[in-house]
């Protein structure tokens, strides 16, 4: 009998592991959002989009093996003025008919300890890509994992804001990028 006990404490024990370990695939776009914040004529101004779409792979034990990419729809854009969201979609600014979606693909997530990373990757916006670094914050919630970050990008480097737009004196040059991406576990 105590053979009988001895050898299931150790199956449990060998089997533990493996039962902690879990993988967020599944991103919840309806408790998820990408938003960003920008400086016009000296006043913060926010907007968001509205769809995008993900692939996404975290084990919080094995980060480095973790693996992201999100298309963002750019006309699903939402800056709380129908007029705004049209001039933003022509040609001089997000340019929607020629390049419909922003792109990230992750290439490394790399921990920084406690619930922090950083996770490099490709950020690709009107037909241009910049290597970014996006620090991150990951907290598990049940089934479920939350990851929130933020990070600026020029929105020069992209060409966003065309010809008397490309002067940043009315619309600043930095955009503040921000998210919140729940994920549930496979």
């Amino acid at each position: 009998m105590k053979h009988y006990i001895g050898l299931a404490f150790a199956a449990l024990a060998v089997s533990a592991p493996a039962a902690h370990a879990v993988e967020y695939t599944q991103v919840q776009s309806d408790k998820s959002n990408i938003g960003f914040a920008y400086q016009q004529m000296g006043v913060k101004m926010d907007g968001k989009f509205r769809k995008f779409s993900s692939q996404l792979r975290f084990d919080p034990a094995k980060p480095a093996t973790a693996a992201a990419s999100f298309d963002v729809d750019l006309l699903s854009v939402d800056l709380g003025s129908g007029e705004a969201e049209q001039e933003v979609a022509g040609k001089p600014w997000f340019n929607s008919k020629a390049f419909p979606t922003a792109r990230f693909v992750s290439s490394g997530v790399r921990p920084l300890g406690g619930n922090r990373y950083e996770v490099a990757g490709k950020l690709s916006i009107k037909g241009k890509t910049q290597d970014i670094v996006v620090p991150a914050t990951f907290v598990e919630q049940g089934k479920t994992g939350v990851f929130n970050g933020s990070f600026t990008l020029r929105r020069g480097d992209y060409a966003i804001g065309e010809g008397s737009w490309s002067k940043f004196d009315i619309v600043a040059n930095d955009v503040t990028v921000t998210f919140r991406i729940t994920a549930a576990a496979n």
